[in-house]
């Protein structure tokens, strides 16, 4: 079936008070920046000042965010897609900056483990439960939407994908890279990337809350799957939380498991206090939510 209208030259325009429009502006100001312009020397040095237990800590979570920045990369595509075919012009123009960003993400942490000459294969860091989540979950969840365009296969892939993958699991390393090293005061070029990742992380998981509550607005069933959703991705976290530490209580930079399990906990609790001031609002009100509401950083 072809194209029925073109809506930028219709009286309808671009809707540039929207929340995705808005997103996609802050995407074109604050998510142009380049890997390579970073300076990793520093890091470098600050390498061998670290115990080899304090190194395998490292490498576990920047081979599991390598891993995962990968897998959202791939798995994108077919959530780009669906929101193309329903003609959601400004979802859509905003996803562009998105899967611009995973991709920039990969190469970022890839940069980060060739400065350390970490050239080896670092797959044995991910663990059963990293598996079950990336190899399985997120490409199966995402994958659905090629053959599944309902509301409630999209609902589920930006469930796991948004709420879970990018706001527990992701915001929960970048935690432990700050408990770790931002603490210490070392890697600085690692923590600069970091910074610029939450910076735009913010962003992606802003639009998969404002996606959730726009489903939610339209179908209130949703939110009840959501939440059934989220709960039995849960125990996931505080899994690769306990595998993380190998029986530990506290990582080999004095950061205690209690510590963040507590923190997934809490941004478990965040993704879903948010979703669920969608009950009883109009689709009017939920595009025109503020990005500070949603927690967008810049």
């Amino acid at each position: 079936m072809g194209r029925t209208h073109i809506i930028t030259t219709s009286e309808r325009g671009i809707n540039e008070d929207s929340l995705p429009f808005r997103l996609y502006q802050k995407a074109k100001k604050f998510g142009v920046w380049d890997p390579k312009d970073i300076d990793f020397s520093k890091d470098v040095d600050d390498w061998q000042t670290l115990t080899s237990e304090q190194q395998h800590d490292i490498l576990r979570l920047i081979s599991q965010f390598q891993a995962g920045e990968e897998a959202v990369t791939l798995d994108l595509l077919p959530l780009i897609m669906v929101i193309a075919k329903e003609g959601r012009l400004e979802e859509e123009m905003f996803l562009t900056t998105f899967l611009f960003e995973e991709a920039k993400h990969t190469e970022f942490f890839r940069l980060v483990l060739n400065a350390l000459g970490a050239n080896h294969d670092l797959s044995h860091f991910h663990s059963d439960t990293y598996k079950e989540i990336f190899y399985e979950i997120l490409p199966e969840a995402m994958e659905r939407l090629v053959t599944d365009q309902s509301p409630e296969a999209l609902a589920e892939a930006s469930t796991v994908y948004n709420m879970f993958v990018e706001g527990v699991l992701a915001e929960t390393g970048y935690f432990s890279f700050y408990e770790s090293l931002d603490k210490a005061g070392i890697m600085p070029g690692l923590m600069k990337g970091i910074g610029y990742l939450k910076r735009d992380e913010s962003r992606h998981i802003a639009y998969g809350t404002f996606l959730l509550q726009r489903l939610i607005s339209e179908k209130p069933h949703i939110y009840d799957r959501v939440v059934q959703k989220m709960e039995e991705l849960a125990p996931y976290s505080f899994r690769l939380n306990q595998e993380g530490l190998s029986g530990k209580e506290v990582s080999n930079f004095g950061v205690a498991l209690e510590d963040t399990m507590a923190f997934s906990q809490k941004q478990i609790k965040a993704r879903m206090e948010v979703l669920s001031k969608a009950r009883g609002k109009s689709l009017a009100e939920i595009y025109k939510t503020s990005e500070s509401e949603l927690g967008v950083q810049a």
